[in-house]
């Protein structure tokens, strides 16, 4: 007991040191990516984890230590660098960062305290969001913010307007960068996990006013810590925007936020999917619709997504080969439209974790994402800009005057074979042309001029199914 109550007052009291900033994760100045303080080029490569599911789980209260550190080595290894992590998570017992609203559990302050380390370790950040809304909802009473528990909020729908409430939250926000905040392992505050009016009774402007409430507390003390502050961005279940095409002012073009972050679900497609192609083309799209809703230069991400409705609803576990597809082309189409990384999966499977082949894909993925300068790369979709003949499937790119990034994917029906790539917009010149099988990882360079039409013409390579093309110009020349 002695030592469980030296660990709370050491939580309560403890505030971090000065952070090393060129290690920390900002804009990209001169585009719509990120980059760290040092200058250098960083696209999270990642997934979903939960401080209660198999990976992690054996780090609270240090009982099984070696698996989680083993898996952290297995994922630095695979080019993972970013996990979404919420602060807490209600599916179980005892998970709570908070027993009472302001007293703070020191099992899981420990917990993250090792989770931190390993971040560190492993060269590992994460994207952090203070709760797991999802079973908040389904377990209010038993929830330390709601009244039934001692907490201050009367019910779901005054969250975000109780003031009391608003301040625990900010509280909880204030106590996670004081003891975790100068830690380069810390990318960035996913202030709420799907932000929804909702919690506001359903009132927007108060779901905006929360949320400037909320960025502008943590910013300042960040700023008093640590002379600089982590990037911010609130997400949306995309259904939810759809529902509310106001909550765009919110989650798109906030000014006191960094980045815009969505949660890619739609039925049909990428909640139940019927072939591997649905989802990457329902990505395309979306995520189309999400950068035209953002001011120029703000990255998009898409920070969750997987087949929901198939798991939690019919209670499927989708077929492993077939999910590994439907995860690989997922990442290859939401590069390719202009997101910023490859996406992040929800696992919704069971066990609730990823299988080794979808670490191998991150791997193929993260291979690829030096071929791009991303600090100077203005991207915008291709559309009518990227022409592929004699392809059924989907062809999806983004790119500038400069530099592109195109991905292909066959149908069923493709079998194949090689085929003609035209891009048009693409200043005069020589180009680098880097093909890589997004399956085996297997890769072909070739120079190739632009014509007299200012088209660049590519051949891809022959007998691959799905392709990713990194085009920049020649350095010296063809």
């Amino acid at each position: 007991m002695k030592a469980a109550d030296e660990l709370t007052q050491n939580a309560m009291d403890r505030v971090a040191p000065p952070a090393d900033g060129a290690a920390w994760i900002r804009c990209a100045p001169g585009s719509p990516y990120f980059e760290t303080g040092a200058g250098e080029a960083w696209l999270p490569v990642g997934h979903n984890e939960a401080v209660a599911w198999p990976r992690l789980a054996g780090l609270y209260r240090r009982r099984d230590v070696a698996p989680v550190e083993e898996h952290f080595a297995e994922l630095a290894s695979c080019g993972v660098n970013c996990l979404r992590l919420m602060l807490d998570y209600s599916q179980v017992r005892h998970r709570h960062l908070e027993h009472r609203v302001g007293e703070f559990s020191p099992a899981m302050v420990q917990m993250w305290d090792d989770l931190i380390a390993l971040g560190e370790k492993h060269q590992i950040r994460f994207l952090l969001t203070p709760f797991d809304t999802f079973f908040m909802v389904k377990r209010w009473k038993s929830h330390p913010y709601s009244r039934h528990r001692g907490g201050p909020a009367r019910s779901l729908e005054t969250m975000l307007t109780c003031a009391d409430t608003r301040a625990a939250v900010i509280n909880r926000m204030l106590f996670a960068t004081r003891r975790w905040g100068h830690s380069p392992a810390v990318f960035a505050w996913d202030l709420w996990n799907e932000i929804d009016p909702f919690y506001a009774g359903g009132d927007l402007q108060a779901t905006h006013d929360f949320v400037t409430e909320l960025s502008a507390a943590l910013r300042a003390e960040e700023l008093r810590l640590y002379g600089r502050a982590h990037l911010q961005t609130v997400s949306v279940f995309h259904p939810n925007f759809v529902a509310a095409p106001a909550l765009g002012e919110t989650i798109f073009r906030h000014p006191s936020l960094d980045f815009a972050s969505v949660h890619l679900y739609e039925r049909g497609t990428l909640d139940a999917p019927r072939s591997s192609l649905a989802p990457a083309q329902a990505t395309v799209r979306l995520m189309t619709e999400a950068l035209a809703e953002c001011p120029p230069g703000r990255p998009v991400l898409d920070t969750e997504h997987g087949p929901v409705h198939a798991f939690k609803d019919r209670r499927l576990t989708l077929p492993d080969s077939f999910d590994t597809a439907c995860f690989r082309r997922t990442q290859w189409a939401h590069i390719a439209s202009g997101g910023a990384g490859g996406g992040m999966r929800w696992p919704y499977r069971h066990p609730h974790i990823l299988l080794p082949e979808m670490h191998a894909a991150q791997r193929i993925f993260a291979d690829f994402l030096p071929l791009i300068d991303w600090q100077r790369f203005d991207r915008q979709p291709l559309g009518e800009r990227l022409t592929v003949h004699d392809f059924a499937g989907l062809a999806c790119g983004c790119g500038d005057a400069n530099q592109a990034v195109i991905a292909l994917m066959a149908s069923e029906s493709d079998g194949g074979t090689a085929r003609h790539l035209e891009i048009t917009g693409l200043a005069p010149g020589c180009y680098d042309v880097r093909q890589v099988n997004t399956v085996t990882g297997a890769r072909e360079d070739c120079q190739v001029n632009t014509r007299q039409d200012g088209s660049l013409v590519v051949l891809t390579m022959g007998g691959v199914q799905d392709i990713a093309l990194a085009i920049t110009p020649a350095p010296d020349g063809c």
